[in-house]
């Protein structure tokens, strides 16, 4: 049979053709679809996170590890690497944790390793804890000279609540004041971990790091088999990309998954089809599938923001699994603020338009699951949102991060904690703002949040930190000794009383060594009142505030003293006052611009210059009922900036 088609024969239609060339088409793609896949030969996987206090070195041992493991050239490598944002690098802290997969070969087999660089803060416990979830094992970081911080036992007991595989890792041994043998002991007698087992390294010099890196994949125990045959994968952190839109990190728990299956969210119900799979190497890089205990990124032409949810299950959708991982906690959030555009653009060129306000919050939403928000209005401020944190440093990286990412000017009001407040009819309502304050007839108690306190300082620093905390209604618990020359000391305290200035005061009277962690451990009923600032005898709700009945005095005061320096002088006198319900406690004054109106009298009778004042007098009086007060903008934040 001929080949080629006959000359002689007459040439097939042109519909006939096209539709030739379809059929072959689709065939091929059918053949190439049902291809046999390349099985990759299984290579031993550890999981695992670094955890630490603050200013640790963190970040450094990630750096190092990624060089050792060859996975950053010398001529790309860098200091805190992994911190992408601006933010991280100019502050010298991570924000967002970083997931990691690099190649380290020990006794001539190749396992595979990947990591996650965590924050260290208290108010980002809730990445740390979205971290340990997807590990099988952590690295606990300690400095050799400043010892066990605050921090380290929280990421220590947060590791342990995981059922985690804890190493010590005594870093920076290299500095002068380096005390690695004590610190051991520390790690021993507060932690409990084996002294004799802690590794000890020099992540800026990369002394030690080898022999970490043979730990690792000795001690560290491998991902659990699958449970069920059905593929499950947990969704730990996600951020939106204008190009791609939404981009999933994720941990495969059982099964695996391919580009181009058909997936399902488990908790919203909606499909995607996976266009991209990868991995960071830190570099992006682009796979074919992900196995079982293996973590990577995922794109799935994902545009709702509101369709991803931290802590969601993935499941394919032609063989679903039955049963969602069990994710994460919704994380409580115990400070909360108003967030409002600026009604005009600035030199930079920002905009401060409501819309822009919104779509720059959902976006941070969808990276940052940690803040809640829900719209407000203000008769001073106009409309906004009312924001959710989880501490006051957190609050100050959202705002930046609106402002730089979102390219929104935004005017920020004084923050405040949550209260639950009980009805004389039984009924329990919490509120966020003391603008929802009920009536008080109907109020039985209010109910602050207390939080339970843990403070290392060096003991000649104890006397004053208990002062500090008796004057802010603490309630001691106890101590405990880490070493010969610093102790822990334990209170319990109103949350409300540490968001302005307790960070501070301690680090003030400690010398820079006092260390602190904290966590909410429920609501206490005390003397607490609403106090309501008027500014000339009309309410401005965006400066009111809940506190103690014994500071409400002196609290008032310092924001009249404020308010006053702020708020420009008018034609008549303001007022300032500070009131509970009909009682005045704290008043100040805004004098009068006062004109002379007698300058043009030159001698003669008294009483014409009388008459010009009397006149004057009448302006000012009748001005001062039908007139406005402007409050700028700075005077919002006028509660936050007070000291004592």
């Amino acid at each position: 049979m001929a080949t080629a088609r006959d000359p002689g024969l007459p040439r097939p239609p042109r519909r006939a053709r096209q539709t030739r060339l379809r059929y072959y088409n689709s065939l091929r793609r059918f053949v190439k679809a049902f291809k046999p896949l390349s099985l990759k030969p299984s290579v031993p996987i550890r999981n695992f996170s670094i955890i630490a206090h603050i200013d640790h070195g963190k970040s450094t041992l990630a750096d190092r590890l990624l060089q050792l493991t060859e996975a950053v050239s010398q001529r790309d490598a860098r200091e805190q690497l992994l911190d992408t944002m601006d933010l991280e690098r100019e502050r010298g802290i991570t924000i967002k944790a970083s997931a990691v997969t690099v190649h380290h070969t020990y006794h001539g087999e190749e396992y595979q390793l990947n990591f996650i660089d965590t924050p260290g803060h208290v108010d980002f416990s809730y990445e740390v804890s979205r971290a340990l979830t997807a590990c099988e094992g952590a690295l606990l970081v300690v400095d050799a000279a400043q010892g066990v911080e605050a921090q380290t036992v929280a990421n220590a007991y947060l590791a342990v609540e995981n059922n985690l595989e804890l190493i010590a890792v005594i870093n920076k041994i290299d500095l002068p004041t380096a005390r690695p043998q004590e610190v051991a002991m520390e790690i021993e007698q507060v932690l409990g971990l084996p002294a004799d087992e802690c590794m000890y390294c020099s992540a800026k010099t990369g002394e030690g790091v080898a022999a970490l890196l043979d730990r690792i994949c000795e001690k560290l125990p491998a991902p659990e088999p699958p449970q069920i045959d059905q593929t499950r994968a947990l969704i730990f952190d996600s951020h939106y990309d204008d190009y791609r839109g939404v981009i999933i990190y994720f941990r495969v728990f059982d099964g695996s998954l391919r580009v181009g299956d058909k997936i399902r969210m488990m908790g919203t119900g909606r499909r995607y089809t996976i266009n991209e799979l990868g991995r960071y190497t830190p570099a992006p890089v682009k796979l074919d599938r992900l196995d079982h205990a293996e973590v990577g990124y995922m794109v799935a032409s994902i545009r709702a923001l509101s369709d991803v949810r931290i802590g969601d299950t993935i499941t394919l959708d032609n063989d679903p699994a039955a049963e969602s991982l069990a994710g994460y906690q919704d994380p409580k959030q115990m400070v909360f603020c108003d967030f409002y555009p600026a009604t005009t653009s600035d030199a930079s060129g920002k905009r401060g338009d409501y819309q822009t306000l919104r779509e720059a919050i959902e976006k941070l939403r969808l990276n940052d699951a940690s803040f809640t928000y829900e719209p407000t209005h203000s008769d001073a401020l106009g409309f906004g949102f009312r924001c959710g944190f989880l501490g006051l440093l957190h609050m100050e990286i959202i705002q930046e991060r609106l402002e730089r990412e979102g390219g929104v000017q935004i005017v920020q009001t004084a923050p405040t904690v949550s209260y639950e407040i009980e009805l004389r009819d039984g009924s329990l309502v919490e509120i966020h703002n003391p603008a929802d304050l009920p009536d008080p007839s109907n109020i039985k108690s209010i109910r602050e949040p207390i939080v339970k306190l843990e403070i290392i300082c060096p003991n000649e620093s104890v006397g004053d930190l208990m002062k500090l905390c008796d004057s802010r209604r603490g309630l001691a618990k106890g101590q405990q000794f880490v070493s010969q020359t610093r102790l822990i000391l334990d209170y319990e305290l109103p949350l409300a009383e540490m968001i302005y200035d307790f960070y501070d005061k301690l680090k003030s009277i400690t010398r820079g060594y006092g260390t602190m962690d904290y966590e909410i451990i429920g609501y206490r009923a005390d003397r607490l009142v609403k106090v309501n600032i008027l500014v000339n005898g009309v309410p401005v709700e965006a400066l009111g505030l809940i506190c103690h009945r014994s500071q409400a005095t002196r609290r008032s005061r310092a924001i009249l003293q404020k308010l006053r320096q702020q708020i420009d002088r008018h034609q008549f006198e303001i007022p300032l006052q500070a009131a509970i319900g009909g009682k005045i406690i704290a008043r100040e004054s805004i004098k009068a611009v006062r004109k002379n109106v007698t300058a043009k009298c030159y001698g003669g009778d008294v009483t014409r210059k009388r008459k010009l004042l009397e006149k004057q007098k009448a302006g000012k009086k009748r001005m001062k009922m039908i007139g406005s007060v402007s409050i700028p903008q700075e005077a919002f934040l006028a509660v936050l900036q007070q000291g004592e």
